[in-house]
């Protein structure tokens, strides 16, 4: 998870290669109008992803085994809304700087999201450092040794239940 351009796509698939697991690239599975708004340089809105995310959490529950996704799973209710699909979810993010997000999205020859938007992610990140079940990596580090962290972290994950909230 994380903004646009931070390595999602390429992690994910040393991840998926290294834990002999399905890869679904979340932007797949956008439908027509959001890739239509993004294209448009709009920024897509808590109604435009409600969809998306559970469509998501539908593919990620279809494979009761393991999957990696990519997500940019901004905000903490849109991680929430993956969780209740499968309860047991991991998530890695890839925290990087918004120079280089627009620098790597810049970058991008052919891909709908356009650099115009990148500051709207920025904006909508809830940094998920300290939720259970998160471990975030530095994204500027090389590809490889991001994926061989993430997933022998995901290898050595033993889950127990989430420390009490101070609601409770």
């Amino acid at each position: 998870m994380g903004v646009s351009g931070c390595g999602k796509s390429a992690v994910a698939q040393r991840m998926a290669l290294q834990l002999a697991l399905p890869l679904i690239e979340g932007d797949d599975f956008h439908p027509a109008s959001n890739i239509a708004k993004m294209q448009q340089g709009t920024p897509l809105t808590d109604d435009d992803r409600a969809q998306w995310l559970h469509t998501l959490g539908t593919e990620l529950a279809r494979h009761p085994q393991g999957a990696v996704l990519t997500c940019s799973a901004l905000k903490a209710a849109y991680r929430d809304t993956l969780r209740a699909a499968v309860p047991r979810l991991l998530f890695v993010h890839l925290a990087i700087t918004q120079a280089e997000s627009l620098r790597r999205v810049g970058n991008r020859p052919g891909h709908f999201y356009p650099p115009s938007l990148v500051a709207s992610q920025f904006e909508a990140l809830q940094d998920p450092a300290g939720e259970y079940g998160v471990l975030s990596l530095a994204g500027d580090a090389p590809l490889e040794a991001l994926a061989h962290t993430a997933a022998a972290w995901l290898a050595a994950f033993e889950f127990t239940p989430p420390p009490p909230t101070m609601d409770a």
